[in-house]
C-alpha cells in the first residue's frame, strides 16, 4: 500500500482473550468474568505484537476481561469508555445460541431481538458516538473489546448497519485493523490470531 493510500485514523481492535464462558459458548455481556489461564497466556503474547505500534489513544471496555487483556498485553493504563461494553444480552445473559435455538429456531443477535437487552439500534447509537471519536484522531487508536460489539463497531466503521457484523467472524484475543482505503473507510485485516 501506497502513502497515497492511507487517509485518516488507523484503528487496532482486540478482542479480549478467553473467559470460561466465551470458550464454552456462553452469551457474556454484564457478567464479568476473569480470564482463564489460557486467555491470559494468549493475552500476553498480543504485547509483542501491539508494541510495534506508536498508538496515540487506547480504549478499553470497563468490564474486567477486556482491561485485564489490556494490562496483559502492555497498556495498563488504557482509558475506559462505557460504550464499548458487550451487546447486552438481557434475559439470554449466560445461555448459548444452541440453548435459545431450542425455543427461538434462527436465532441471532443480528436477526432477533433479545427479551430485556440491548435493540441493534442501541447498539449502533453508543457504538456510533465510539467511531465519532475514533474518525478524529489523527493517528492510531487501540480498542479492547467484545465480540459482537466489534463486529457491530467494524460494520458502523464501514458504514453499515450493525447487523451486518453477523459476516465478521471475530475469535477471542484476534487483533483486527480499520482505516480506509483512499477516502473510504475500510476493514483492512481481520480476526488475526
Amino acid at each position: 500500500m501506497t502513502s497515497a493510500d492511507l487517509h485518516g485514523p488507523r484503528v487496532w481492535l482486540v478482542r479480549h482473550a478467553e473467559t470460561e464462558w466465551s470458550r464454552s459458548g456462553r452469551h457474556t455481556s454484564v457478567t464479568d468474568l476473569p480470564l482463564t489461564a489460557e486467555g491470559e497466556r494468549i493475552a500476553r503474547e498480543l504485547g509483542p505484537r501491539l508494541a510495534v505500534e506508536p498508538f496515540d489513544l487506547v480504549l478499553t471496555s470497563p468490564r474486567q476481561r477486556a482491561r485485564h487483556t489490556a494490562a496483559l498485553a502492555g497498556f495498563p493504563h488504557a482509558r475506559v469508555d462505557e460504550d464499548l461494553v458487550e451487546w447486552f444480552y438481557g434475559d439470554y445473559e449466560g445461555v448459548t445460541t444452541v440453548e435459545i435455538r431450542r425455543t427461538v429456531p434462527g436465532w441471532t443477535v443480528w436477526t432477533h431481538p433479545s427479551p430485556g437487552g440491548e435493540t441493534a439500534e442501541q447498539v449502533t447509537e453508543r457504538l456510533d458516538r465510539v467511531v465519532a471519536r475514533l474518525r478524529e484522531l489523527d493517528g492510531r487508536a487501540l480498542v479492547f473489546g467484545h465480540g459482537h460489539a466489534l463486529r457491530a463497531l467494524a460494520a458502523r466503521w464501514i458504514e453499515q448497519p450493525v447487523t451486518e457484523g453477523r459476516f465478521l467472524k471475530l475469535d477471542t484475543g484476534t487483533v483486527s485493523v480499520l482505516g480506509y482505503d483512499r477516502e473510504f473507510p475500510a476493514i483492512l485485516h481481520w480476526n488475526h490470531p
